[in-house]
């Protein structure tokens, strides 16, 4: 072990952001993110997925000194202290309704000022202690003796390690699982400084693997989580800076009484009870929790060479009906009767953000989706409502998210996934409770069902396509190859066209736009295909005899048809 040292995360810089003025890269601690968001642009993390996960540790301090103050740094009405711990509890008779019209007013006012007030930065220091990365309360970590008493495999083994090079999402890589294109090579794999450890530490909690062993001492079997992060289909709102993402994406409006009071992990007095908690396998039931859940009991030693990590695996949490998660597109799962967050896989790496549109809106479909939009697009309809957010405001919805390799024993990361679009808030959020067939909302999701319907037809003249070539079990291969160039030129057009969208626009005219937009980009996929024809495709093939020959030009008009048809 090495000479003991201190790393606060409120003082020492750590959070990588872009500054507004200069767009340079820099590195701010943890006060200097908050009294300076304005002044940021962004997150700028080793990956997007990062960003996310930091965003939401940020989240969680913000969501727990708005719950507990207003804009001007008063402590609500309906909040009292304990006389003995000095801990906020709700008054007995606090009313929901006026809760929620008070923490509302604070939002608003946080927007109008465009900044966070000094009761961020007076909360974080009466913290300090628990934002030391290697105090005697280790952040976001146990103490030795707390790991030994829970773990099966106890410190002084040297068993339950995981690599500093396996925290590390960018190069994801166990002593059996080598990633062969990673950005270090060779022993500076598991080189990290402290600032970089603190920035995996967090993704780490929410992006894990499940190949470790190491679990918690107890006689009930479980699975182990791969982190909360891995089980849902990411989604949140960017703003022109990092304040007004974070404020976009901070929900003050509780659905229920205990979803009031916040506690994030830093803020439980005896981490054993949070284990405890953890054991249980139910989701957080405060957003700050949730934005802040382990999935991994932690101990880090410190070494010359650098750090010795010990990682115990946390229970599964049930995410059914999980309707705390803000984050999140759902499934109806018709079988168990109840809604689950989607997941990304690898087969859906190339399927855009805006071919999705209906899972962000709750429209109805064949799935069962209808009502089940993600929170944070219920939170900024809210938003729009009460005439906080103008209708004119264009929106910008994101979605990040790492997909594992799909190995139920390993779950390890091999693709990030990054996409958005833009929609103002007026056309997003047009009779959205009732999804009137007249509805923006609903006339877009028809015009994505038409797109892909085309989509489709494309993909079937590449499988008689490749089935004329003799392609035989390679046929479908070939029309995912067409599918894919179709898409390639449609996205940015697609993205380009939602966002050019106002709610006092004539629906029918804005969709005949598009309908003449995707008519010339077809005619001139077609052209380019029939371009690259060969003349064994153009002569054919008989099917039996009597019949005129199947070649890519009989195939090419039975296209257009269905084009014409699709597009009439």
């Amino acid at each position: 072990m090495v000479k003991e040292q201190h790393f606060n995360l409120l003082s020492e810089p750590w959070i990588k952001v872009i500054d507004a003025q200069n767009n340079q890269e820099i590195t701010v601690s943890l006060q200097d993110v908050f009294r300076n968001a304005s002044n940021y642009r962004q997150l700028a993390g080793d990956m997007r997925s990062q960003d996310l996960a930091i965003l939401r540790f940020l989240l969680a301090i913000l969501t727990t000194v708005y719950s507990h103050v207003d804009s001007k740094g008063k402590e609500y009405t309906w909040l009292k202290r304990d006389s003995t711990s000095g801990c906020l509890l709700l008054k007995e008779r606090a009313d929901l309704e006026d809760i929620k019209e008070q923490l509302l007013a604070t939002w608003k006012e946080l927007y109008e000022q465009g900044h966070f007030t000094s009761a961020v930065g007076e909360y974080l220091e009466a913290y300090r202690d628990r934002f030391d990365m290697f105090g005697e309360t280790p952040f976001y970590q146990v103490p030795r003796d707390v790991y030994d008493s829970v773990a099966t495999k106890k410190v002084a083994t040297g068993k339950g390690t995981v690599a500093v090079k396996q925290i590390n999402r960018l190069i994801s890589e166990s002593n059996n699982s080598p990633a062969i294109f990673a950005p270090r090579v060779g022993t500076s794999k598991n080189n990290m400084m402290i600032p970089e450890l603190v920035r995996w530490l967090i993704t780490y909690q929410n992006f894990t693997g499940v190949t470790d062993k190491t679990k918690v001492d107890v006689k009930e079997k479980y699975s182990v989580s791969s982190g909360w992060l891995y089980g849902i289909d990411p989604v949140l709102v960017k703003g022109d800076t990092l304040f007004e993402t974070l404020l976009l994406n901070l929900i003050l409006y509780p659905d229920k009484e205990t979803e009031i009071l916040q506690y994030p992990v830093w803020e439980f007095e005896d981490i054993a009870e949070y284990i405890k908690l953890r054991l249980e396998g139910l989701p957080p039931s405060n957003l700050s929790e949730l934005y802040t859940v382990w999935a991994r009991i932690i101990y880090i030693e410190r070494e010359k060479a650098g750090f010795k990590i010990f990682a115990c695996g946390l229970p599964k949490i049930d995410n059914a009906n999980a309707f705390i998660e803000p984050m999140t597109t759902w499934k109806y799962d018709h079988k168990e009767r109840e809604f689950k967050p989607r997941t990304k896989w690898i087969k859906s790496i190339g399927k855009s953000m805006w071919r999705n549109f209906g899972q962000y809106v709750g429209i109805e479909d064949t799935e069962g989706t209808a009502g089940s939009e993600p929170g944070i697009v219920k939170w900024l309809n809210h938003l729009k409502n009460e005439e906080i957010l103008p209708s004119g405001k264009l929106l910008h919805l994101q979605t990040i998210g790492m997909i594992s390799d799909g190995n139920a024993t390993s779950q390890s990361p091999v693709a990030e996934v990054c996409d958005d679009l833009l929609i103002r808030a007026g056309v997003l959020f047009d009779h959205n409770e009732d999804h009137a067939p007249s509805c923006w909302p609903v006339r877009i999701e028809a015009t994505i069902q038409l797109t892909q319907n085309v989509g489709e037809a494309f993909w079937r003249f590449g499988r008689n396509w490749a089935l004329l070539r003799g392609l035989g079990d390679g046929a479908s291969g070939f029309a995912n190859s067409v599918i894919a160039r179709y898409y390639d030129r449609l996205n940015k057009l697609f993205r380009d066209w939602l966002a050019s969208l106002r709610v006092e626009q004539e629906p029918d005219e804005e969709i005949v736009r598009w309908k003449q937009i995707l008519q010339r980009q077809t005619d001139m996929l077609r052209e380019e295909l029939l371009q690259s024809a060969t003349p064994q495709d153009m002569c054919g093939k008989k099917e039996r005899e009597g019949t005129l020959s199947k070649n890519i030009f009989l195939l090419n008009n039975q296209l257009q048809r269905n084009i014409r048809r699709l597009l009439a």
